[in-house]
């Protein structure tokens, strides 16, 4: 051995001590003794020693070898980048690895995992157990639909609830609400019992969910049974129910009669809760036989009653307090209350109170008391002239535009003084019905006519000329209807009616208005034979026999009315008037259709059957009548309709008439 091999040479054994610290050692194997060669190691005076000088002659290899083991390889410092080199770039430089784990703590962490996966596959063993289990046997205390099914075997349990419930499969459900009930069909409301599915909810088999396995042990439920369920039948039943069941909420509302503002008071609404009725027609299928309640909700108005109270006070009073000026250039019209209040109303928008004005009801008033402004639009129409009919053109006029004027009303409404105006131009105004609307609807030719006849009165003379004046010249478009009491109006004194005999009660009254029912029998008949759709018509309570038995018709502003509808294509304009009658002549009430014929009418009768007869009455009042007795009877009416010769339809009406009692004026004699 040279003198650079000795072991006692510092930097070797260095070297050598440095490079076993890198050996992977056995942790648990106990320390070896120190060994004198390695005292010189461990000692601090040599590595507290700066580095000896290098040897004159060059290291030996070995030498080499072993410093290059037990010291980090020199890395170059030309490839290595420095900090400031990094940072030239905007880079970072890599962070070191972090060291090892010590020695204990991966021991530590071993044992852990070896624990842990003794737990899990414990818990594995556990849960496929539990899998296995649950398609074995019904969970502890489990019942479908009240049926007791715990512990059982899926088969039994399905062999159980089969028998308990099966033979009710077709049982009504009942629901109810306000003491009505509601009988449901299962198969009206879609729904089918499902004995397989209901075993399986029910925990009948395998089931990879924990809460299942623990039921099988501890277990305390009650499951539906199990339905399919059509749910557009379902829905149909619900709704059915609902439109019984809901009231609609009551929102608060204004209107004016005249002048006056008249209160609608605000009420709650009950609604049917759809979705809840579905659920409760399925939960008690098969399992209540108790009526169920039907599920509701209240429903309440936007606006209470102290909003309304405020709306009065705030909107409606002031709203009819005082007339509105309008200013039309330099010219001002004065709106009465009158005119506008009928128009108006206040309702609810969201959750306030809000005035409008429909411009309609507001047209004809407006027109009426802006007549110096400007020029009334004329209608056009069509006349009888030489026994042909004529269409009368339509003529603008000048005048104030019902929208706008509506919508520049309301702001004002509110105001007072001088503020409570309305600054609006006159513009054209076009005719409601112009004259191309006319000669489309082909008014032609005379399609019916009827003519009935009255004594002298002069009562009669008047009251069935105004209803005449009223009615002549209507024009029903396709599908409209007339209507007898809106377009003769009420029969006041302001309407020019006077008082008259009528039939109120059976038995003969003064009244204004008495003689228009042989307005409105004659305007019925020339209905009838004009194919027009019968809307509305009353007989007489007794038979009267100036007019056609059966195929008469009384009104009572109000009460009773005539209507028919316009059936056809083509309008139809009815044409009336009165040839008075004088103390020695009758008077003559004529009613005329005109449009395009479709229509040949025939009418017939039954016979007379189930007669009635008179009783007798005194009436020692004012206003008696005397009256002689009429019999009572009922009678068929029979109206045919051909087109071309052929029979196209029939239709029949059935008349009843009471019996007229004789009527004596005065008190009623004393027996004997």
């Amino acid at each position: 051995m040279s003198d650079d091999e000795r072991p006692d040479d510092p930097e070797v054994e260095q070297g050598l001590v440095e490079e076993s610290d890198e050996l992977d050692l056995d942790e648990d194997a106990e320390e070896p003794p120190a060994s004198p060669v390695a005292e010189p190691v461990i000692r601090p005076e040599p590595a507290a020693e700066p580095e000896p000088e290098p040897e004159p002659e060059p290291e030996p290899e070995p030498v080499v070898e072993l410093v290059e083991t037990t010291e980090p390889e020199p890395e170059p410092q030309d490839d290595e980048p420095t900090d400031a080199l990094w940072a030239a770039f905007g880079a970072t430089p890599p962070e070191e690895p972090p060291p090892p784990p010590p020695a204990e703590d991966t021991k530590h962490r071993r044992r852990w995992r070896w624990a842990l996966l003794g737990v899990v596959g414990v818990l594995a063993v556990l849960y496929a157990v539990g899998y296995v289990m649950t398609g074995l046997r019904m969970p502890a205390n489990a019942t479908i639909g009240g049926v007791d099914v715990s512990g059982m075997s899926p088969s039994d349990a399905k062999d159980t609830v089969d028998r308990a419930l099966t033979p009710h499969v077709g049982d009504d459900i009942v629901l109810e609400h306000g003491g009505k009930q509601f009988t449901i069909k299962p198969t009206d409301a879609g729904l089918t019992f499902d004995l397989d599915r209901s075993i399986e909810e029910a925990g009948g088999q395998h089931s990879f969910d924990p809460r299942d396995m623990v039921g099988l042990v501890f277990g305390d439920h009650d499951t539906a049974p199990a339905l399919d369920v059509e749910e557009q039948k379902l829905d149909s039943v619900v709704a059915s129910i609902g439109e019984s069941v809901d009231v609609e909420v009551v929102e608060p509302l204004i209107t004016f009669v005249k002048t006056k503002p008249k209160a609608r008071q605000p009420k709650a609404g009950l609604v049917a809760l759809r979705s809840d009725t579905a659920e409760a027609i399925k939960a008690a299928y098969l399992v209540e036989s108790d009526p169920v309640p039907v599920p509701t909700d209240v429903a309440e108005p936007s606006v209470d009653a102290d909003g309304l109270a405020d709306a009065m006070e705030t909107i409606a009073k002031p709203a009819v307090s005082a007339p509105v000026i309008i200013k039309v250039g330099d010219k001002k019209v004065e709106l009465p209350v009158t005119a506008y209040a009928p128009a108006l109303t206040i309702g609810v928008e969201g959750s306030d109170m809000v005035p409008k004005i429909d411009p309609e009801k507001l047209a004809k008033p407006l027109t009426d008391r802006t007549t110096g402004i400007g020029k009334k639009a004329v209608d056009a129409t069509v006349k009888i002239k030489g026994g042909k009919a004529v269409v009368v053109p339509g003529k603008p006029g000048i005048g104030l535009q019902p929208e706008e004027m509506a919508r520049k009303l309301v702001p004002v409404l509110t105001e007072t003084g001088d503020a409570r105006s309305v600054s609006i131009t006159a513009k054209v105004v076009e005719p409601e019905t112009t004259t191309e609307e006319v000669k489309a609807l082909k008014i032609r030719e005379r399609i019916s006519s009827f003519s009935t006849y009255f004594p002298y009165a002069e009562y009669r003379n008047i009251n069935q000329g105004r209803a005449a004046e009223l009615i002549d010249g209507t024009i029903l478009k396709p599908g409209e209807t007339f209507s007898f009491n809106n377009t003769v109006g009420e029969r006041t004194t302001a309407n020019g009616f006077v008082t008259g005999t009528v039939i109120n009660g059976g038995v003969f009254r003064e009244e204004l208005g008495g003689g228009v029912s042989q307005v409105a029998t004659t305007t019925y008949n020339a209905g009838f034979f004009g194919g027009m759709d019968d809307v509305e018509h009353h007989p007489h309570a007794f038979y009267i026999d100036r007019y056609p038995v059966g195929r008469e018709a009384t009104v009572y502003f109000g009460n009773l009315d005539l209507r028919f509808r316009n059936p056809t294509k083509y309008g139809v304009l009815i044409r009336a008037y009165v040839n008075r009658s004088t103390p020695s002549s009758r008077g003559e009430m004529h009613v005329e259709l005109w449009s395009t014929k479709v229509w040949d009418i025939q009418a017939g009768q039954s016979k007379r059957r189930n007669a009635r007869s008179p009783g007798t009455q005194y009436d020692d009042t004012p206003r008696c009548v005397p009256q002689s007795p009429i019999p009572g009877f009922d009678i068929d009416i029979y109206r045919t309709f051909l087109r071309g010769g052929k029979i196209v339809k029939r239709e029949t009406d059935t008349a009843v008439y009471q019996a007229a009692d004789h009527v004596i004026c005065g008190k009623k004699p004393k027996s004997d």
